[in-house]
């Protein structure tokens, strides 16, 4: 059985509490947001528990505070990953 993708973008812009989605999908249009990333070189990391999380949200939302804490790991793994380096 073939695993469903899903994928959900981020963007924090400057000024902002907390990064908004800008993006999610399931299946094709997630396969779209992960070339896509992968195109312009934007780090990729799988975390199925957030994606779960964040995917009941609506485009355009600021993400939910109980997200924080594990947006901050992945900001830290960001920072530290920015060479390039995708998982």
């Amino acid at each position: 059985m073939k695993k469903i993708s899903k994928a959900v973008a981020l963007k924090y812009p400057e000024g902002v509490e907390a990064p908004i989605i800008v993006a999610k999908g399931i299946g094709k249009s997630a396969e779209k947001i992960i070339t896509e990333a992968k195109k312009n070189d934007i780090l990729i990391k799988e975390d199925t528990v957030l994606v779960d999380m964040l995917g009941l949200q609506n485009v355009g939302d600021i993400v939910p505070e109980e997200t924080w804490d594990i947006l901050a790991e992945l900001f830290a793994f960001i920072i530290n990953n920015g060479d390039g380096e995708k998982s």
